[in-house]
């Protein structure tokens, strides 16, 4: 054992685990990063997370807090410090049936989450992978396969569970401590570790789910007729988009309409169909439990390696058009993903909550993968910033000031810094760079 860890409380017994452990390997790392760390804290519990908590300030221990999904940011490993795991705190309880209300464990992933509920025909709009972790996202924002229809997932929280970093555990809502409430929507990993959300479902049970791939013209025309279809598209309506070169560069379009009526399905998709040359269409009536499936559930190892930033798009003008679809047919190309928003999530208010990002219409994410993966991210991204109107703190592998800003931006980040400063004075959970 690690001198500097040479005492485990004893509520800890068996839930430390360190590199000589066979636990070790599957424990370590994100979906996109391998980490090192000295020791992994298998939290069962609020206690055991302040008991991990004061065991990484005695050893003088960085923190990590993983909620055991993709964690794409890669922050929820690090090397040489600590690794709060929260995989086995993954309950899910409907806790009201007439208003909807569910109580989520934070290390929950969204294929449980989504089992969990389909017997009581609620749905939470959640990411678009089973195996994306319930902590991250619901402090961050939540854009999910209904997020047009439904918000995102912070909107939706009505009361939050935390172990603040000097080990005191809170229940935050509106009124019981709504600064914490507040800031724990959309920035809530520097303020306190999330154990647990009641979040307010809505009720679904199946969804229309179409499949289209449409060949991009090389101005760029195709991007801007698929945002015009989406900004006066109905509200169940929401689409993401991959960007792929192939003969020809191809946008692979996910579109999921939260309806299970074929007539209001065939009617959202149709205008679709008008904004290129399609060269593949399918749809077809799922649960929405087939959205985020339990076989996306695996082990997280560091197996995609990879260098993330993003940017939120207000219009898709011709320029911004055109440099997406030169980051992604670059000699160096990034891998380019857009996410529609409008509808329900511009409903509230930009001051609510820590997520104050209202008015955009797309969430462009970038990516790129090694060998050279920072810095051809980074050429690309001098091309796409100019275009971008803030941006989305998950989909961010290297936090900084400047990212902050843009996450955050204006009074908005005045008071997430207050309120991190007021709730983790000392830093202990200040997000940073994983390694």
């Amino acid at each position: 054992m690690n001198s500097s860890l040479s005492t485990v409380p004893p509520g800890l017994a068996g839930k430390v685990v360190m590199s000589d452990d066979r636990r070790y390997r599957l424990l370590r790392s994100t979906y996109t990063t391998v980490g090192h760390p000295t020791a992994i804290v298998l939290s069962h519990s609020a206690d055991d997370v302040a008991a991990a908590l004061r065991l990484a300030r005695e050893a003088g221990l960085r923190v990590a807090v993983r909620s055991g999904g993709h964690g794409l940011s890669g922050s929820g490993t690090n090397d040489g410090g600590l690794v709060i795991d929260l995989s086995a705190m993954h309950r899910v309880d409907v806790l009201d049936r007439s208003s909807r209300l569910v109580r989520v464990e934070a290390g929950a992933r969204w294929a449980q989450v989504a089992q969990a509920l389909a017997p009581h025909g609620l749905a939470i709009s959640s990411g678009d992978h089973g195996n994306v972790g319930v902590g991250g996202i619901a402090t961050g924002g939540g854009v999910g396969w209904l997020v047009r229809q439904y918000g995102l997932t912070v909107d939706h929280i009505r009361a939050v569970e935390v172990v603040l970093a000097d080990g005191t555990a809170v229940r935050a809502d509106a009124a019981t401590d709504p600064d914490l409430l507040w800031v724990m929507r959309g920035a809530g990993a520097g303020a306190g570790i999330a154990v647990a959300f009641e979040i307010e479902a809505t009720e679904l049970r199946d969804v229309g789910l179409a499949q289209l791939a449409v060949a991009v013209e090389p101005d760029g025309e195709t991007l801007r007729r698929w945002a015009a279809v989406m900004a006066q598209a109905p509200r169940e309506l929401s689409t993401a988009v991959t960007l792929s070169q192939q003969d020809v560069t191809t946008a692979f379009i996910t579109a999921v309409v939260a309806t299970d009526s074929p007539a209001l399905i065939r009617d959202a998709v149709a205008p679709l169909l008008g904004i290129g040359d399609m060269l593949a269409v399918r749809a077809h009536v799922v649960p929405y439990t087939e959205l985020v499936p339990s076989a996306h559930l695996h082990a997280n190892s560091g197996q995609m390696p990879s260098s993330t930033t993003n940017g939120l798009f207000t219009d898709m003008t011709p320029d911004a058009a055109r440099a997406l679809l030169a980051a992604s047919t670059a000699p160096d190309p990034v891998l380019i993903q857009l996410r529609s928003l409008g509808g329900a999530s511009h409903d509230p208010d930009p001051s609510s909550m820590a997520f104050a990002h209202r008015h955009q219409n797309t969430l462009v994410v970038a990516s790129a993968f090694p060998p050279n993966d920072r810095a051809t991210l980074a050429d690309a991204w001098l091309s796409l910033g100019p275009y971008t109107d803030g941006a989305y703190v998950n989909f961010e592998s290297a936090p900084n000031e400047n990212t902050f800003a843009r996450a955050y931006p204006g009074p908005t980040g005045t008071r997430v810094t207050d309120l991190w400063n007021r709730y983790d004075p000392d830093g202990v959970l200040r997000p940073q760079p994983p390694v």
